[in-house]
């Protein structure tokens, strides 16, 4: 509690409230006070609870209070669970009430403004089924609920952009870069431009670049629809391989089929499907709609904040906690029966286990047959309804099949043949044009330089021969080679494959041995396999049993650690506190005054009555602050008095001086007269 207070008295004297208060002063306030500072925190989350509560109703204060507690989702703590109990001690002003309430508030100011912000457009009204019946309230209703959700998605949308790390310095600075990149391109597009605009034609070259462009886009969507085809053709290609393959399986199953065969698996299915039906699909079923309820659930909570979380953490911790130490218990208990249970029942969560995964997998074949059966009926539909025939089916199928493949394999390869052909082609069309401008130029050197010379026409005739001869070489040795070449490969062929079969005689004996022998190994393995895993979960079993004492032997050692350090630590304290205690009493039973004075009692009584004269003095300084204006005014009035009789005075004394200077004129004139 002194914690408590502690926090609430550091909150409060900091800004915005700036009270300036202390633990005494704070625990001293009065009731009213104590609601109004409430009543302050609650208007520091909400601005409309800025109200004086000494001009409000005591219910409606505590109306509106609770309505705002509850929005913000306060839960008093179990001794305050009653609603009525609490709601009086709100009333009162009660410190067991309004303390915890100030200590949670002020814990959590900047999350409880930002729901109070939220609450304000996200609280839907409540309107009464019967006026929604009206057309205009129901309209009117339907248009609220829309704008509700439109501000969430706009709440969501600038939650995101504050916490993406966009600066609007940084948007400014792009801003005004691309403003300047856009002025930039501006005056290169007007250079480019009035170059262009002295070139002859430059509108035809300007269409044409603008119909390349688009040409090229169109290539490109062209190039992208190409490829998405292909992936299509290789997806349906991959479909009709599985189909085919559970075409394949169902004819081998039917052509092995027999009435006992038909039974047996007949009554396999009907295992299966009560196995589904009973067990599996009802645990779906349930989990389904524990899920559903539990985002139902959610869904209608308001928006939970990180105090929120974190309450639900520690209560995850304590429920773990339980299950850990209930774990132990049934751990230490050592019940022989369930140590030999142990064994089994693993066996049978393995089992168990294996069956819904083996459910689970039929399921997902159950499904995918089902989706290749209505793709088969309905691309059947649609070739009948095309071409008015049945597809064709079976081994016709297949062949179809193999043969578009085949075609498909030669279609690809001829198509990049005919592609690096052109390439070829392309790049010997320009040499063999860079080739005769260099023959033209040379022959046209060759016929000047022969008709300085007077013998025009040489280099022709001597061509002409030197081609003739070399075309007969040419096709001399070709027969010779063709010949000595064919006679060769026959020779060579005839000697492989004699030793090709000489080689794989022996090869295929071994092989014969080998399958044989394999088989019969395969035949152990499974064997060995069986036995492996029936050891492997008995040792699984006892390596888990083992982990199980190992771990419950190291918390009890951990705990019995523990506690050794904490009774040391506790003996520790009381004999500081003997010790403490027979100091004290020392001090206080001896006779010195000085000795007595060191007591601690001593320091307390004195410190008690230096905070009671200092409580004094605040309340005598609270009460000349209070009657300060009225004793000034006082004191005011008094001077003015003062002043009022001062100017009486002089007034009074004006009037004797001016009457004794009058009777004086008098008797003067009357000597006068006299005289």
């Amino acid at each position: 509690m002194s914690e408590q207070l502690k926090f609430i008295v550091e909150q409060l004297n900091k800004d915005p409230f700036k009270k300036n208060f202390n633990l005494i002063t704070f625990d001293s306030l009065e009731p009213i006070q104590l609601l109004q500072i409430l009543n302050n925190v609650l208007a520091e989350i909400d601005p409309k609870q800025a109200l004086d509560i000494r001009e409000e109703m005591p219910e409606q204060t505590i109306k509106r209070m609770c309505a705002l507690l509850g929005m913000l989702k306060y839960k008093p703590s179990g001794s305050l669970s009653d609603v009525s109990s609490f709601r009086q001690g709100l009333v009162t002003g009660s410190k067991p009430v309004v303390h915890p309430i100030l200590h949670w508030l002020l814990q959590r100011v900047p999350e409880l403004k930002k729901r109070a912000y939220l609450a304000r457009f996200l609280v839907k009204l409540e309107v009464p089924a019967e006026f929604l019946q009206d057309d205009v309230i129901n309209d009117t209703y339907h248009q609220y609920e829309e704008l509700v959700e439109g501000f969430k998605t706009y709440h969501k949308e600038c939650e995101q952009l504050r916490t993406s790390g966009f600066s609007t310095a940084e948007i400014r600075r792009d801003i005004s870069a691309m403003e300047e990149e856009k002025d930039q391109l501006i005056k290169r597009v007007e250079r480019l431009k009035k170059r262009v605009e002295s070139v002859s034609n430059h509108q035809r070259m300007l269409e044409q670049a603008r119909q390349l462009r688009v040409e090229k886009e169109r290539e490109e969507s062209l190039t992208h629809q190409k490829q998405e085809q292909r992936n299509q053709l290789f997806q349906a290609e991959q479909r009709l391989q599985r189909s085919q393959q559970q075409l394949k399986d169902l004819r081998q199953a039917a052509a092995d089929a027999n009435p006992e065969s038909l039974m047996k698996r007949l009554a396999e299915e009907i295992k299966i499907n009560s196995y589904m039906v009973s067990e599996k699909l009802p645990k779906e079923l349930e989990g389904m709609r524990r899920t559903v309820q539990y985002l139902q659930k959610i869904a209608s909570e308001p928006a939970m904040g990180q105090a929120d979380l974190h309450e639900l953490e520690d209560k995850i911790k304590e429920v773990d906690s339980q299950i850990n130490h209930l774990i132990e218990k049934r751990m230490m208990r050592n019940d022989p029966m369930d140590d030999k249970l142990t064994l089994y029942r693993q066996q049978a969560s393995i089992i168990i286990r294996r069956k819904e995964s083996k459910a689970e997998e039929l399921q997902e074949a159950r499904e995918e047959l089902a989706t290749a059966e209505r793709e088969l009926r309905q691309r059947t539909s649609q070739a009948q309804a095309s071409n008015g025939e049945e597809v064709i089916r079976g081994d016709e199928l297949k062949r179809l099949v193999v043969k578009l493949r085949s075609k498909g394999t030669v279609y690809k390869k001829r198509r990049q043949e005919i592609a690096e052909l052109k390439a070829e082609y392309g790049v010997l069309q320009r040499t063999e044009e860079i080739l005769k401008q260099r023959h033209e130029t040379v022959q046209q050197k060759l016929q000047t330089m022969e008709a300085e010379k007077g013998i025009s026409g040489y280099s022709n005739t001597q061509e002409e021969l030197e081609r003739v001869s070399a075309i007969k070489s040419e096709l001399d040795e070709k027969k010779g080679s063709t010949l000595d070449d064919m006679s060769e490969m026959v020779k060579k062929l005839n000697s492989m494959i004699v030793e090709k079969k000489s080689a794989l005689a022996p090869i295929i004996k071994e092989l014969r041995s080998l399958r044989q022998r394999c088989q019969e190994l395969s035949q152990e393995y499974e064997e060995k396999k069986t036995q492996y895993e029936s050891c492997t979960a008995g040792l699984e079993s006892n390596r888990s049993k083992l982990e199980q004492e190992v771990k419950a032997l190291r918390e009890e050692t951990a705990q019995e650690e523990n506690r050794y350090h904490y009774i040391n630590s506790m003996s520790e304290i009381v004999e500081m506190q003997i010790q403490r205690a027979a100091e004290e009493m020392k001090a206080y039973v001896s006779s010195d005054p000085q000795e007595r004075k060191k007591a601690i009692r001593e320091v307390y009584m004195k410190n008690i009555s230096e905070q009671e004269l200092l409580g004094k003095l605040r309340e005598k300084q609270k009460m000349l602050r209070e009657s300060h204006g009225a004793n000034m005014e006082q004191m005011k009035m008094w001077r003015d008095l003062e002043q009022l009789m001062e100017c009486k005075r002089q007034c009074f004394l004006r009037a004797q001086s001016q009457a004794s200077i009058g009777q004086v004129i008098q008797e003067g004139g009357e000597d006068r007269l006299v005289l």
